[in-house]
């Protein structure tokens, strides 16, 4: 069977829904905010950490709630948004368990012994709600006596202490204000007649949704409303199968910048109007930022806001993956060398130009580049990026950086910045494959 990659597509109403039919949809969208925000206070909690997993006993428990019948939400919605909370719950959990590991990484102050019993904490799930709770951990076999033997070699309660503390600092109450769409499973729709029908709260009735394409999805969708245009759209998850491309020969080398998304180690650049679009998006948020602080008890504006908000990250969404999309027709790689980028520093003096730095999608394209790389049967090296852009890629040497050229005073030469830098992680790249690269002793 070949291999293949889960994608979402997308698929768009035609023309404008009847107002009549998108409130119905917005009413089920509102209720299943509803459930989903029930969830989140009544098992966002430490008490519930024990029956997060594998969610069975929320669910028992919310079927007898009487929740549901209060509403009026079908099975069908009131499911979805009952596991989805569960699944925010879980990763907010999952989240927070990262950050209190990273934490106690950096502390000098803990011994090898003791950051081996912190991660056994955090990685046993009975263990860590044990812990947040002061009870015992109800473990067996090997697990139990593995946690006997790590509290004998360390101040358990010290370090329990240490983790309820900065689970404290992290802890927050979830709760969404956005009832924009909701999830739904097959028994909920059906398609037909170059269209969809969704069920509502309605017995037996259906709104049809006429789509713009005539593909069909058997799996558990997502309708996204936008009341104010009076269209649809729904989300499918798809599994693609994975792309073979015989003229896909070449090695790139890459460089990615907020001005210019990647520039190649052969000078050409991809995505040069990222720079463009990100600076209106992050004048557009700051200017709609103060006027919320001028108006931050009586602002009626909030939700136009988060969906203008979020149809403009779309756009930036879609111009980085037609461009990801152009860089792999035109370049036709084999292999693709692409630095390491550091996390983000600390907020700096001039806000103006963090709102810049925050917009910067970076996270954001190495993903989708590593996704469209494994569609394509593309390999994707992640090299070393320490100093890249300031070694020559000729001699190694560090040289000088000037209004995005750079030059190098050991040999001379004069190259585009960010050229430099995909040179640099071809280069590197290469090595690191055949084991012969050293980072620079001098840097």
């Amino acid at each position: 069977m070949a291999e293949t990659v889960c994608k979402t597509l997308r698929q768009y109403s035609r023309g404008a829904i009847p107002e009549e039919d998108i409130k119905k949809l917005e009413e089920i969208a509102k209720d299943y905010c509803r459930v989903k925000n029930y969830v989140y206070q009544r098992y966002g909690g430490v008490g519930s950490l024990s029956i997060l997993y594998p969610g069975y006993t929320v669910q028992n428990q919310m079927t007898q709630s009487g929740l549901r019948e209060r509403l009026g939400l079908p099975s069908v919605y009131f499911y979805c948004a009952v596991f989805d909370a569960l699944g925010d719950i879980r990763a907010f959990w999952t989240r927070m368990k990262a950050g209190i590991q990273e934490a106690a990484a950096k502390n000098p102050g803990f011994t090898p012994e003791e950051l081996h019993y912190l991660r056994f904490a955090l990685k046993v799930n009975n263990c860590f709600s044990a812990i947040l709770n002061h009870t015992e951990p109800e473990l067996s076999g090997g697990i139990e006596e593995k946690y006997r033997k790590l509290t004998q070699e360390v101040d358990a309660h010290r370090l329990d202490g240490y983790v309820r503390r900065q689970a404290r600092k992290r802890q927050k109450r979830l709760k969404t204000d956005r009832a924009e769409g909701f999830s739904l499973t097959e028994r909920a729709y059906r398609y037909g007649d170059h269209g969809i029908y969704i069920a509502t709260k309605e017995k037996r009735k259906r709104v049809y949704i006429p789509l713009t394409d005539g593909n069909s999805y058997k799996r558990q969708l997502y309708v996204r409303l936008n009341k104010p245009e009076g269209r649809v759209e729904i989300l499918a998850p798809a599994d693609v199968r994975i792309k073979s491309h015989e003229d896909y020969r070449n090695e790139t080398g890459l460089s990615m910048g907020m001005r210019v998304m990647l520039t190649t180690d052969g000078g050409k650049t991809y995505g040069e109007k990222l720079g463009e679009l990100s600076v209106q998006d992050a004048e557009w948020i700051r200017e709609r930022t103060k006027s919320y602080r001028k108006n931050r008890k009586d602002n009626p504006g909030r939700k136009k806001y988060q969906e203008q908000k979020r149809r403009r990250e779309e756009r930036l969404h879609a111009y980085i993956n037609e461009e990801l999309n152009r860089f792999l027709r035109e370049e036709k790689p084999q292999t693709v060398y692409l630095p390491k980028l550091q996390a983000n520093g600390k907020a700096g003096k001039v806000k103006k130009y963090n709102y810049y730095a925050a917009m910067w999608q970076k996270g954001y394209i190495r993903k989708r580049l590593e996704i469209k790389c494994r569609e394509h049967s593309v390999e994707m090296v992640e090299v070393f990026g320490k100093d890249i852009s300031a070694e020559c890629s000729r001699c190694g040497a560090l040289g000088k950086k000037e209004d995005g050229k750079f030059y190098c005073p050991a040999c001379g030469r004069e190259e585009e910045e960010k050229t430099n830098a995909a040179q640099n992680a071809k280069k590197r790249g290469r090595a690191v494959r055949g084991d012969l690269w050293e980072p620079n002793q001098s840097s």
